[in-house]
């Protein structure tokens, strides 16, 4: 089960235990940089979205919407890429093309108008 904190579920991806608060700062940073370029292609409130602190919860960022999954694994790749890149070039380029394609993806859905919430 997915935690509803955006911090707390990201840090777990990262292997990162919830106790462990010595890189929370550098996480919500990056994270804070996912949300924007969300924001930028129609994700999110209109107005942006930040986290905090660990009480920033999923619900928070898409409360009428259930149908955009891909944002969870979207804001973490671009945190794994900026918190703790691969060393080999090609693990790079391959979460690079991933993110692309959930900037293209999470686009379509939003200008589609497709709402489930």
């Amino acid at each position: 089960m997915v935690t509803p904190s955006i911090l707390t579920s990201i840090k777990k991806l990262l292997g990162i235990t919830e106790e462990d608060e010595s890189f929370d700062t550098d996480v919500i940073m990056h994270i804070n940089t996912a949300l924007f370029k969300l924001n930028q292609i129609g994700v999110g409130p209109s107005d942006g979205f930040a986290i905090e602190d660990k009480t920033s919860e999923w619900t928070d960022l898409l409360p009428t919407r259930n149908d955009l999954h891909a944002v969870k694994t979207y804001i973490y790749l671009n945190v794994r890429l900026l918190f703790d890149p691969p060393q080999m070039g090609y693990l790079v380029e391959a979460i690079n093309k991933q993110i692309a394609e959930y900037e293209w993806r999470l686009n379509v859905q939003v200008e589609g108008g497709s709402s489930n919430g």
